[in-house]
């Protein structure tokens, strides 16, 4: 018989902890890409529009336009990942290539009506790469035995014994489907020898540690890739001369996948278990909407001001999940659970909060100009959805306490000499944490330069951000967290054409 096997978790949304306030925040999060003019000025194009990646922003910007033009983006990102865990130090790097912007905008005048120019546009953004790894190794007194004790005390010791006949990898996807998330990672544990019942009894619910350690050392690693791409609808229009009004409608994709692995050994020489490893595997997919409205009006030929309100996100995902496990004491067919071994889940919803910036900017004729951004966004009305599943119920009340509000600044600016122009930025994001020791304030510094050919433009960006995460290693079971210094490096060239 074929030992490959799927099954959908009907009760996913009842037992799974696999959608969690993490996941909430990774989808709320869009870093800055875009053009490589917009990086290179740290985003800040609220009130100045006239970029294509200016109208995520502010989706009056299209209107600014004075002619017709199409760009596009690539871009190198370098991830640089120094992990505290255990009071030691491991750094790691990660390197990747993507198209990263597409996008064209038409431009139509007009000379007999209030509504002097008319603006189309679309517009393809990579708002998020998910691509990163980190490795982390150290003592810790928390070991993995922790995680499946803390599912298994309360569950039946009956449905954590395999059947006579029955395939482990068949028991494993059953006991989730039917008894549901804890249950199946108690199963594991018990399998993998590494907790026991009290009592060898099929009613015994209470279990021990068969590992023994005042210490144990820890190797984990995680390895991400992905993205959430944005591709926007744009519609703007100038009115008279100093009213610029617009509106996007944005659609979102959502590609993520997270492997971790964890090794653990450095037990007392005595201890039954010598050694284990756990070993998971996530995938998600899925879509969302989102729309935006906004203006932007010149005061004079100077000074201009935006404003714009972006909408909630409405995501629809779905996620499957597949585990391995070993020690020295697992059963000798354990290798049968493995990444090949999938667990299916229902669609479930985030909705992430909305968002509002207002903006201002100095024009300096044909000089340059220095333009400001303010953004305010209240993390703690994200939300998982269903609300009427109980386990999405406490984790949207645990959202609501543990978030607060965000507030981002970005500061950007351009000087031109002939075809030449120079250009830098700042960013500053509060951390979503109303206790920024979970995941701390994001800096952000960017440079840029620009040649203009006449009717096109070639672009270069540099941007570079720092924050410090704490990354945990499982969703739930067991704290275990490393401290990671995230220090994110940029590289984009673009080209922009008129006609």
């Amino acid at each position: 018989m074929k030992r490959i096997s799927t099954f959908i978790m009907v009760l996913a949304c009842t037992f799974a902890s696999a959608q969690t306030i993490d996941d909430v925040l990774r989808y709320s999060t869009e870093n800055l890409q875009g053009t490589a003019r917009f990086q290179a000025m740290g985003g800040a194009f609220g009130a100045l529009g006239g970029d294509l990646s200016a109208i995520s922003i502010n989706p009056a910007g299209s209107a600014v336009f004075n002619f017709s033009e199409m760009s596009i983006t690539g871009t190198i990102y370098n991830r640089n990942n120094d992990a505290l865990f255990g009071n030691s130090l491991t750094n790691n790097t990660n390197n990747s290539l993507e198209l990263n912007q597409v996008g064209g905008v038409f431009v139509f005048n007009s000379s007999n009506s209030p509504w002097k120019k008319i603006a189309l546009a679309f517009n393809y953004d990579m708002v998020q790469n998910f691509d990163n790894e980190y490795f982390a190794s150290g003592n810790t007194a928390l070991g993995i035995d922790n995680y499946f004790l803390n599912f298994a005390q309360g569950q039946a010791l009956g449905p954590l014994r395999t059947q006579p006949g029955e395939f482990i990898e068949d028991a494993y996807l059953d006991i989730g489907s039917s008894l549901g998330y804890a249950a199946q990672q108690a199963f594991l544990g018990f399998q993998a020898g590494l907790i026991e019942p009290t009592a060898d009894d099929d009613n015994n619910t209470s279990y021990f540690s068969n590992a023994d350690y005042s210490g144990v050392n820890q190797q984990f690693s995680q390895v991400t890739n992905g993205y959430n791409s944005k591709f926007t609808l744009n519609f703007a229009g100038q009115y008279q001369e100093n009213l610029y009004l617009g509106a996007a409608l944005n659609f979102h994709n959502v590609l993520y996948e997270r492997f971790t692995y964890l090794d653990e050994s450095g037990y007392a020489q005595d201890s039954p278990v010598q050694f284990a490893s756990f070993d998971n595997f996530l995938h998600t997919e899925g879509y969302g909407f989102s729309f935006a409205l906004g203006a932007i009006a010149k005061l004079n030929e100077s000074i201009r001001v935006g404003g714009s309100y972006q909408s909630p996100t409405w995501y629809r995902l779905t996620d499957d999940t597949a585990q391995r496990i070993n020690s020295n004491l697992a059963v000798s067919d354990i290798d049968f659970i493995n990444f090949g071994i999938i667990n299916l889940y229902e669609e479930y919803r985030i909705k992430t909060p909305e968002k509002f910036t207002g903006s201002f900017a100095l024009v300096f004729g044909q000089d340059g100009l220095i333009s400001l951004d303010y953004s305010y966004q209240d993390m703690s009305k994200a939300e998982l959805r269903p609300n009427g599943d109980p386990s999405f119920a406490a984790e949207n009340n645990f959202i609501a306490s543990t978030l607060g509000a965000v507030n981002s600044y970005r500061l950007g600016g351009e000087y031109r000499i002939d075809e030449v122009s120079l250009r830098a930025g700042y960013r500053f994001e509060e951390s979503p944490y109303e206790n920024g020791d979970w995941i701390g304030d994001l800096n952000g510094f960017s440079a840029g330069i620009g040649y203009n050919f006449g009717g096109s433009r070639l672009d270069l960006a540099f941007s570079r951000t720092e924050q410090d995460v704490n990354s945990y290693f499982f969703d739930g079971g067991i704290d275990s967290a490393a401290l990671v210094n995230q220090i994110n490096t940029n590289i984009s060239l673009g080209y922009v054409i008129k006609f």
